[in-house]
Parts: C-alpha cells; structure tokens; sequence
C-alpha cells in the first residue's frame, strides 16, 4: 500500500503527523509529506484513520502491487 499527500490541497493541520509519526512529516513549508514508499503493513491501519480524519481530504492510498 502506498499513501499520497496532494500538495495543492494539504492545508498543514498536522492531524496524520500525530496519528502516525512513522509515515508523515512536516516538511519546512508546514505540509505533510510521505515519508516511506509502502506503508510497512503494522501501520496500515493507522495509516487508513490518518487518511479518514485529515481534515483537506489531501490523503490518498493505492494499491501498487502490481
């Protein structure tokens, strides 16, 4: 599973930093950024509740297995 932060929508609020450190961070602007290329699957879930509270919508998921 892989996560994206649209840029353009991010408004910094900073909601998936505190749910899930290991994935997200602030970049120096004050957007989130991804931190990893997959999420490691222990942090999926945390990962999916990061994605259902960000408050812009600016997080997305995919499924790149292919």
């Amino acid at each position: 599973m892989k996560v994206h932060v649209d840029m353009e929508v991010c408004a910094g609020f900073g909601v998936c930093l505190g749910l899930c450190p290991e994935v997200f961070e602030l970049h120096d602007d004050g957007y989130a950024i991804v931190l990893v290329g997959e999420v490691p699957p222990e942090l999926e879930e945390t990962v999916r509740k990061a994605v259902s509270q960000c408050p812009s919508t600016a997080i997305s998921l995919s499924d790149d297995s292919r």
